[in-house]
């Protein structure tokens, strides 16, 4: 499973951030340059329209601070927690032209990264007592993965790979493509990196013991109904307990709860990054105290 953070993010998020602002600014903005002159300072408070998990923050931080370098962000709420219809998560002071330039690059990111925790939260809650974890998956958008992954960790699930370099899945059309699942197995082993993992798909009992015997060493269990994925769990433990079981297909949050009393290792699902509403919020000038107001000094 892939670990992925912000601590060393300049690297490959800061292009990200000047490609996106590129977009947005386009020729200039020139509804900010025509109202506020360029070193003209503000502040502003960023507030939740409805509850969630707030992701992002940090991100967004960096929109604004490759607009104005001197500008001050401060998070009102820690990245993963929940905030509270009216209640502020962010607040900023700093140059008004950037504040309003970055506005809605910043705010669009927050309020995408927020809509994958909440949902992943949700998810991650409703099987907090078994030792199930829930995991993502690469139904990401292209140029994304990184931060709809970040939004689902900081949600509470564990990434599954960030790319195909990751780790080794042999999915159906691979298995297809082999001529079955023991072709499969015996032709990429040896061709892939240590310590790199061996993961098949599987779809029943038997495929699933195939995989085993093959020497698989993650064993995912596809759109099986409960009843047959405990059986296979309880299978493959009894034949090698190493080995770790995925389950994924057809997962809800209606149904997250019992495949997870099968005994499976990881839940896995697309739907926190596919299915998820954004988190609605607002950015709200403010003005500045005196003390901080260069032009009442």
């Amino acid at each position: 499973m892939a670990n992925l953070g912000l601590g060393t993010m300049g690297w490959w998020l800061d292009p990200l951030v000047r490609e996106w602002l590129r977009e947005d600014v386009g020729r200039g903005d020139w509804a900010t340059e025509g109202v506020v002159g360029e070193e003209e300072q503000g502040g502003a408070v960023w507030v939740a329209k409805e509850e969630g998990v707030v992701a992002g923050l940090p991100i967004a931080q960096r929109v604004f601070q490759l607009l104005d370098p001197d500008l001050t962000f401060t998070a009102l709420v820690a990245e993963g927690g929940r905030c509270d219809r009216g209640q502020p998560i962010g607040s900023m002071t700093g140059k008004l032209a950037a504040l309003l330039t970055g506005e809605r690059v910043a705010l669009n990111v927050v309020m995408g990264l927020s809509g994958v925790a909440t949902l992943t939260r949700r998810f991650v809650d409703a099987i907090e007592d078994l030792p199930t974890q829930f995991v993502d998956t690469r139904k990401t958008t292209p140029g994304l993965r990184r931060l709809e992954k970040y939004g689902s960790r900081v949600g509470g699930a564990r990434n599954h790979r960030l790319g195909l370099d990751d780790g080794v899945m042999l999915k159906d059309n691979h298995i297809a493509a082999a001529g079955g699942i023991g072709a499969a197995i015996a032709k990429v082993r040896g061709k892939f990196p240590y310590p790199l993992t061996l993961e098949v798909e599987t779809e029943s009992l038997e495929q699933a013991q195939e995989a085993v015997r093959g020497g698989a060493d993650l064993v995912m269990l596809d759109n099986m109904d409960v009843e047959a994925m405990a059986e296979t769990v309880q299978w493959i433990r009894h034949a090698n307990d190493r080995i770790k079981i995925e389950a994924s297909g057809n997962v809800s949050l209606e149904t997250i709860r019992a495949i997870a009393q099968t005994g499976v290792d990881y839940i896995s699902s697309s739907a926190p990054v596919t299915r998820s509403p954004w988190l609605d919020l607002s950015m709200r000038l403010q003005s500045l105290p005196p003390d901080l107001d260069p032009d009442r000094s």
